[in-house]
């Protein structure tokens, strides 16, 4: 089988176990955080969560990497990316660091919102620098098969910390609650700097290293760069809009988010009862990820009888059979089961999106094509939470809502059907300058 046969040979590549030891080991810290927020901002027994609770959490933690996103593209492209993993991973476990010091001394408060939002912009700007790098050490035929197992690997070493995390939550004593998994994602974040120290210092790229620019000749040539990547993106045609529809399923996705924390807070659970309401959203969520899981598998299958553009359409329409069982009831086992379906949608088009982006887009565009992509993800689920707010119930369920989410996919998945068999399918041929 091809699978198999390309998962021994990207198995035989060096470059390619440091760089996915590098995201497992990171993205399990990622978790360890992602429980540790959650804890904070939704499920402490003092948050009685409602709808805009939730919208302006997740706006803080979201919104700030929308806005400074579009300035790292340019240093991906211009810095080594070995050395902004190793430096990167670094700052984060200090941040980290800090900000649970800061906890266990002075409580919540302005420090340990602005050390998070800094921490979460750091996180996300790495994650661009592992895909773009990635091309540089993977042929394109292997591409997907990569796209595969990177980025939904690294989702599952996300999960499995958040799992650990909870349970840190719901079984130590109470004034270790809410530094323990931060603590961890210190330690993790510092192993995952030192796995980086395996990889060659221009093993990733970029093919130019630009070693005289500064920060701020860096900073005044980012609107420049940034108008440039995306008319080049725009006139190559297949990525942009392969970002375009991620961005507009990103906003269903959100929304799906938003549902499962107030449903988990406020229907599913007793209200007052944190933390079986924190039980439940952990159950949801793995159930979803467990779709992504199936996505590893089911997307390179898929790649030896369809093109990534028809995979992202199946993906999308296919997604929608969960989300159609949201519409129906919203008990726990029926919620769990959708879910699954929803998550092997979306990340087997996400998977097939970062491969479109990876193979489609010149590695002089590609970090600033990966930035642009972080902050039309990041963007698009701020939108959902700010819809939020107008449309859900705080219980986060409604009927009406979920049949338009999924009417909405479905027209997302026409219109991208379209627009790529406008192009004939392949990207236009336009210079890389």
């Amino acid at each position: 089988m091809r699978l198999t046969a390309d998962l021994k040979d990207l198995a035989t590549v060096p470059a390619f176990r440091a760089l996915l030891g590098v995201r497992l080991v990171s993205q399990t810290g990622d978790g360890m955080v992602q429980a540790g927020l959650a804890t904070l901002f939704f499920f402490r027994p003092q948050n009685m969560t409602d709808a805009a609770g939730v919208a302006a959490a997740l706006v803080v933690m979201l919104l700030p990497f929308s806005v400074v996103g579009p300035f790292t593209g340019p240093f991906i492209d211009r810095w080594r990316r070995r050395q902004t993993l190793l430096v990167g991973n670094l700052v984060r476990a200090g941040l980290i660091g800090a900000t649970a010091l800061c906890l266990s001394t002075v409580g919540i408060g302005p420090p340990v919102y602005a050390l998070v939002l800094i921490a979460l912009g750091v996180n996300r700007f790495l994650l661009s620098v592992l895909s773009a790098g990635l091309p540089q050490i993977i042929d394109h035929e292997r591409l997907l098969v990569a796209n595969s197992i990177v980025p939904t690997l690294g989702g599952a070493a996300s999960a499995m910390g958040a799992v650990l995390g909870i349970l840190m939550r719901l079984t130590l004593p109470e004034g270790a609650q809410d530094t323990a998994s931060l603590v961890a994602a210190v330690a993790l974040y510092t192993l995952a700097a030192g796995v980086v120290t395996r990889l060659g210092r221009d093993e990733l790229g970029p093919e130019r290293v630009d070693r005289s620019t500064g920060l701020a000749p860096a900073l005044a040539a980012t609107a420049d760069d940034l108008a440039a990547a995306v008319r080049y993106l725009i006139r190559r045609g297949t990525p942009g809009l392969a970002l375009i529809t991620m961005a507009l399923h990103r906003f269903v996705y959100g929304m799906e988010l938003i549902t499962l924390i107030l449903a988990a807070r406020n229907l599913l659970a007793a209200p007052e009862n944190a933390d079986v309401g924190l039980a439940l959203f952990g159950t949801l969520m793995g159930a979803m990820v467990a779709g992504h899981g199936l996505a590893v598998v089911l997307t390179p299958l898929a790649h030896e009888r369809v093109t990534p553009p028809t995979w992202v359409v199946m993906c999308l329409i296919g997604g929608t059979v969960g989300q159609i069982v949201l519409v129906v009831t919203h008990s726990v086992t029926a919620m769990t089961a959708g879910l699954f379906v929803f998550g092997v949608g979306v990340q087997g088009a996400k998977i097939a999106v970062d491969t479109i982006v990876q193979a489609d887009t010149a590695d002089a565009f590609r970090g600033r094509a990966f930035s642009i992509y972080d902050v039309l993800f990041n963007s698009a689920e701020c939108l959902a939470a700010g819809v939020s707010v107008l449309v859900l119930p705080d219980v986060g369920w409604s009927r009406t809502v979920q049949a338009v989410l999924v009417v909405v996919v479905w027209m997302v998945a026409a219109g991208y059907r379209c627009a790529v068999r406008r192009l004939g399918g392949g990207p236009r041929d336009v210079p890389a300058v």
